[in-house]
C-alpha cells in the first residue's frame, strides 16, 4: 500500500445508497489522483468468502465505470469501531458513507449509529441518493456558525475542500436575541471571515431570519442556493453532533434536498482570539 496515494474509504453494504457513496468517493478520489477502498464488516468468519466475492464484483464494476483504482476490505468485527480503525490504518483522507436518511442510518448501523462517526479521527461525508454533479464535486459549501465556539476543524476542512475545488464558502450565521450571545456570535463570525480571507477563499454571508430553529433555517438556506455540501462539527467531547441529531436530524442529515453533509470531530477548539487545546 502506497502511503503517498490519497485514499477514500467507503463502508459498503451492497445497497443503492452505498453505490451512491462510491460514486461520490470515486470522483473525490479522482480529483486527488487517489484510490477508493470499500469496506464491509461481518460478524462471523464463515461469512468472509461470500462477502469478499461479492465486494470484488463491486470493485471490478467501479474500476471500469469510474476509472479509479478501487480496493476491497472485509473485516471481521464491530462496525461501530472498525470503520474508523480501518480509515486510520489505510491513512484515509475521508470516509464517504451513504444513508437512506434517519431511518436508513439506523437500519444500516443500528440504534447506536452515532458511535460510528464519533469513534473516527477521519472526517465523514454523509450522502443520500443524489450523486455528485457532472462538473466539480463541491462548488458551494455552507458553513453554519452560531454562538458556540468556532472549531478549527470545521474551518480548516471547509477551507481545504474549497481550495482544492475552487469552491465558494457560504457562511450561514445564527441570530440571537440575547445581547451577550449575539456579541459572542459576532466575534466568531469575524474570526471565520478573517480565516477565509487570509486564505484567499471566496465567501459570502447570510444571517438567519429569526432566533430559534437554526438547523431548520440552515437547511432551507442550503437548499435555496443549491449547495453541494454542508460542513458541521461535533462540538462536545464524547458525543456526536448534539445540536444536530435529535429533533433536527431529519432536516440536516436526512435533508430533503439530499445535500451531502461533512462531519468532523474536533481535536482543537478555536475561540476568537486564541487556540485552546483539546
Amino acid at each position: 500500500m502506497d502511503k503517498n496515494v490519497y485514499k477514500i474509504l467507503v463502508p459498503h453494504d451492497f445497497t443503492s445508497v452505498a453505490d451512491c457513496a462510491l460514486n461520490h468517493a470515486s470522483k473525490l478520489a479522482k480529483s486527488f489522483n487517489g484510490e477508493v477502498y470499500l469496506l464491509h464488516v461481518v460478524s462471523k468468519e464463515k461469512e468472509v468468502d461470500a462477502v469478499q466475492e461479492k465486494l470484488n464484483a463491486v470493485v471490478a464494476t467501479s474500476d471500469k465505470k469510474y476509472g479509479v483504482n478501487t480496493h476491497s476490505i472485509v473485516r471481521i468485527g464491530n462496525i461501530f469501531e472498525d470503520i474508523g480503525d480501518v480509515a486510520s490504518e489505510i491513512g484515509a483522507g475521508y470516509i464517504v458513507m451513504g444513508t437512506h436518511g434517519a431511518k436508513g442510518m439506523q437500519k444500516i448501523m443500528g440504534s447506536h449509529a452515532l458511535k460510528v462517526i464519533s469513534h473516527s479521527k477521519v472526517p465523514f461525508i454523509i450522502v443520500q441518493g443524489k450523486g455528485p454533479s457532472d462538473t466539480d464535486v463541491y462548488d458551494d459549501i455552507v458553513v453554519p456558525i452560531d454562538y458556540s465556539d468556532v472549531t478549527k476543524q470545521k474551518l480548516t476542512i471547509a477551507a481545504s475542500i474549497a481550495q482544492h475545488f475552487s469552491s465558494r464558502i457560504h457562511i450561514f450565521a445564527g441570530k440571537e436575541s440575547d445581547r451577550f450571545l449575539q456579541t459572542k456570535l459576532d466575534r466568531e463570525l469575524r474570526f471565520a471571515k478573517n480565516y477565509f480571507t487570509e486564505r484567499s477563499i471566496s465567501y459570502s454571508m447570510e444571517n438567519a431570519e429569526s432566533t430559534g430553529g437554526f438547523k431548520i433555517q440552515l437547511i432551507k438556506y442550503a437548499t435555496r442556493i443549491n449547495a453541494d455540501m454542508v460542513a458541521i462539527v461535533n462540538t462536545r467531547e464524547g458525543a456526536l453532533l448534539p445540536d444536530f441529531f435529535g429533533s433536527d436530524e431529519q432536516e440536516v442529515i436526512a435533508n430533503s434536498a439530499e445535500i451531502p453533509v461533512l462531519i468532523t470531530n474536533p481535536t482543537q477548539k478555536i475561540v476568537a482570539g486564541g487556540i485552546m487545546g483539546s
